[in-house]
């Protein structure tokens, strides 16, 4: 039996989640596959339904709806969100002295994973191809940094106490006590800048009176899929928006229990003649967890789905750069390689 335009579009349009699978999951509007379709690219098309809508932004969360795209495209801004923004991290760690309790593989590896405050753009990429030392830097490549810390006595502590906050001095050594140590011209070139730690409470390690670390670190421009330390971000995800239909009107008791299936603020009940009638309020907060489905008398008075070309964004940065500025950052990216696949287009038709 030939489907009804309604249903063309809801399989076109929606994805609709069942009791025991999900619908419509593959995109199917492509040319000649839908009679009285004119599904082939068209520029002005999309640009006419393309959008991106800000919902929340400040210094390190972003989220944002880009609607009118393809999974594929939403989905290539995810993982070059993770793995191909470049960020400034710790690469080599020179350990002059470390008499602590952390061996020197741990403590190399707990200072490679602390956020570094500076701006990857400002700087080249490294070949590190061959082993470098020490004397090896470039103001135009690396950032170094030290931390230089002795843990002893506290001379005024009193002596019925057993805290170590007040037996000991410089007993946490966190990242607040990593400094930088400017090369070349860079003292003048990050002037209005701090480069340092993201955060200033990443605990590193603990001393005792005696104990000390002596350590020269270097950071270097890299990308996520090199190693998870470059990584910009501390999640970047998407999710389609729900779609919620009442398929008849749900009073009284039904309503009631209706309204906490579903995440708080998307069901509301409003007085309609003195009873209780359920509305959808906000869509958008649903989880989509189809607890409705688990009640027989409620799952067919709903049909749950979700927009197949709207995503909603949450992006959350390290700290190393703001979160809309990572943005930017995946569509240079996106573009350069769009650019270099019709480069060598280019360069396959001239042979």
């Amino acid at each position: 039996m030939a489907a009804t335009s309604r249903n063309v579009e809801e399989i076109r349009n929606r994805v609709i989640l069942e009791e025991f699978g999900v619908k419509n999951v593959h995109t199917t509007d492509f040319p000649g596959n839908y009679p009285g379709f004119q599904d082939c690219w068209d520029m002005k098309n999309f640009q006419k339904n393309f959008r991106i809508d800000v919902v929340r932004l400040d210094e390190n969360n972003i989220e944002f709806d880009m609607v009118g795209i393809d999974a594929a495209i939403a989905n290539a801004f995810r993982r070059i969100l993770l793995a191909e923004v470049p960020t400034m991290a710790i690469e080599k760690v020179f350990i002059y002295n470390n008499t602590s309790i952390v061996q020197d593989e741990v403590l190399a590896h707990r200072l490679g994973l602390v956020p570094i405050k500076a701006d990857p753009r400002l700087f080249e990429y490294k070949n590190i191809a061959e082993e470098s030392g020490e004397q090896d830097a470039s103001e135009i490549d690396t950032i170094q940094l030290h931390l230089k810390i002795k843990c002893s006595r506290n001379p005024r502590a009193s002596k019925e106490s057993s805290d170590p906050r007040e037996l000991y001095l410089n007993h946490m050594v966190y990242s607040k006590d990593i400094k930088w140590d400017p090369l070349g011209n860079q003292a003048d070139v990050f002037a209005d800048c701090r480069i340092g730690a993201v955060h200033d409470d990443i605990l590193i390690a603990q001393l005792r009176p005696g104990q000390e670390l002596d350590v020269v670190m270097h950071c270097v421009k890299g990308i996520g899929k090199d190693h998870a330390k470059f990584s910009p971000v501390a999640t970047a995800s998407y999710r389609l928006l729900p779609d919620i239909t009442l398929m008849e009107p749900v009073e009284g008791e039904k309503a009631e229990r209706l309204k906490r299936c579903f995440s708080c603020g998307v069901i509301d009940l409003e007085d309609v003649h003195g009873k209780k009638v359920a509305k959808v309020v906000n869509s958008r907060l649903d989880t989509c967890s189809r607890e409705v489905l688990r009640h027989e008398d409620l799952k067919n008075l709903v049909k749950l789905g979700r927009v197949r070309d709207h995503f909603i964004f949450t992006v959350e940065s390290t700290g190393i750069l703001p979160a809309d500025v990572l943005m930017q950052e995946a569509i240079k990216v996106l573009m350069a390689k769009c650019q270099m696949f019709l480069n060598e287009l280019s360069c396959a038709g001239t042979q």
